[in-house]
């Protein structure tokens, strides 16, 4: 009788959990209605161009939850409706941090610390173990250049850096992430501790950057009255000084009310989404081409070539040296053709905007989900001749992609890595600078090949959130290279 009431008890507990969380994600949009996949070019072209006014809005909750629930709404540049405030934030990061003359003056000087300790790390790992791991290495050090861009260059001396940092992959790549756990209501029972930790994000965000504010509140006020400091301006400067529409009950319409600043749960969200967008997105591109330069030995001693033939000194790459090196980027070009970082580009579409687009228009004043597939776009064979090869020479001069931009314009669209119309992705530049510096570096120091044991390269890929990344973090034989000087 013992045994029979325990597993009474046992199963009417696990009844009310079951209940509880499905009253819970009632408040959940994820997958409410199957999503319309859009792989043609053309489609895609007419839609987020012929009809930008419908296909500018991004979903509101981009994890499919609110996790604001209970709290004042904040949204970021990727979710925030198209309008004024998305506007104002996408403007101010443009301006302070993506302009190519920012780029010059905040990105270089910082990213040539962290090659060469990128290189350095790599060394040293080679002399332990021939065999590498090319992920947590390049993790580490686009990461620190990234947290450097977004609190000022005295970060790592005020703050826990290497502690945001596996923040930061922990919810990223977590054995159970998070895409698991909302697309998974078995997951979400077994993993309890987990699906409530990702409930409670706004809670936990709070404590990691509600203090790096305050600080640098604090540290600009004392500066202010010391002339300054000389020290460059970070994002969080420019989002401290920023100002938005003053109503954001609706931040897709405009605002009679007075320009406000952002509230700090705001910037924590704006800092949230710079420090992941600018490093996963970079971490699996550059992890992609490497495992592409293993697999293919000529086309790394080909681009080796490219790389000690001029002044490179050090493998560092800006802006402008990337036209100097057209392989290096037709390489990295290549890769985003392959292995666009957002596989899917998602756009939420209302009743009028779908019936102006002459699609079936959503009911009872519903939206219609949209997903532009970027792999099946930058494969499509009308397009591009032998689509599934790693072929870097259709990029440069005579190849069939030779003027092909980063972002595609209104009258064609051949890949969208970096996705397209008004919401294409702002930091495009930043990130084709950031990955060719650091793929110039360890192409320049070292010999890239296969384990000896045999394995070869897999280029199976997985889902890391948003991010499409190697499902088997690549592993490569590691040799420096004899000095050219």
């Amino acid at each position: 009788m013992e045994v029979t009431q325990l597993l009474a008890i046992g199963l009417a507990a696990v009844l009310v959990l079951i209940v509880g969380m499905y009253w819970r994600l009632r408040n959940t949009t994820w997958a409410a209605r199957p999503p319309i996949i859009v792989g043609d070019p053309d489609v895609t072209r007419r839609l987020i161009f012929d009809h930008a006014d419908a296909f500018s809005n991004h979903p509101l909750f981009p994890l499919g939850i609110d996790l604001d629930a209970g709290h004042p709404k904040t949204t970021s540049i990727t979710s925030a409706p198209y309008g004024p405030f998305w506007r104002a934030i996408r403007r101010n990061l443009t301006v302070n941090i993506l302009h190519p003359s920012r780029v010059a003056e905040l990105l270089v000087p910082l990213q040539r610390d962290a090659v060469d300790a990128l290189v350095a790390d790599v060394s040293s790992a080679a002399a332990r173990d021939t065999v590498v791991g090319v992920r947590d290495a390049v993790y580490a050090a686009v990461f620190s250049t990234v947290a450097r861009l977004c609190f000022g260059e005295d970060v790592g001396d005020h703050h826990d850096v290497r502690s945001m940092q596996k923040m930061l992959h922990d919810f990223f790549h977590d054995e159970v992430g998070a895409f698991d756990l909302l697309t998974s209501r078995w997951a979400r029972l077994v993993h309890r501790g987990k699906w409530r930790h990702l409930l409670s994000t706004r809670s936990w965000l709070g404590d990691a950057f509600g203090p790096v504010i305050a600080s640098r509140r604090l540290s600009r006020g004392s500066r202010s009255n010391n002339d300054g400091g000389g020290m460059a301006r970070s994002y969080l400067d420019s989002l401290l000084d920023v100002r938005v529409p003053g109503n954001f009950d609706d931040p897709g319409e405009s605002s009679n009310e007075a320009p406000r600043g952002l509230r700090d749960d705001e910037i924590i969200k704006l800092v949230w989404e710079f420090l992941g967008a600018s490093t996963e997105a970079v971490v699996a591109i550059i992890e992609w081409t490497m495992a592409h330069l293993v697999a293919k030995p000529e086309v790394q001693e080909k681009l080796y070539l490219e790389l000690t033939a001029g002044d490179h000194q050090n493998g560092q790459v800006s802006d402008e040296r990337l036209r100097d090196t057209p392989y290096l980027r037709a390489v990295v070009l290549e890769t985003l053709r392959l292995h666009p970082p957002l596989p899917m580009l998602i756009r939420d579409v209302g009743p009028d905007g779908a019936a102006a687009a002459g699609i079936p228009t959503p009911p009872n004043g519903t939206v219609a989900r949209f997903m532009f597939n970027a792999e099946v776009i930058g494969r499509d064979p009308k397009v591009w001749s032998d689509p599934e090869e790693f072929r870097p020479e259709r990029f440069i001069s005579g190849g069939e992609a030779e003027n092909l931009s980063l972002v595609p314009g209104p009258k064609e669209i051949k890949m969208v890595p970096f996705g397209a119309g008004r919401r294409h992705c702002p930091g495009a530049g930043l990130s084709m600078v950031h990955i060719g510096a650091i793929v110039a570096a360890l192409v320049r120091e070292f010999e890239w090949a296969p384990p000896e044991d045999g394995g070869g390269v897999d280029l199976t890929d997985s889902t890391a959130l948003f991010v499409k990344v190697m499902a088997s973090p690549l592993r490569a034989r590691v040799t420096p290279r004899v000095s050219q000087s």
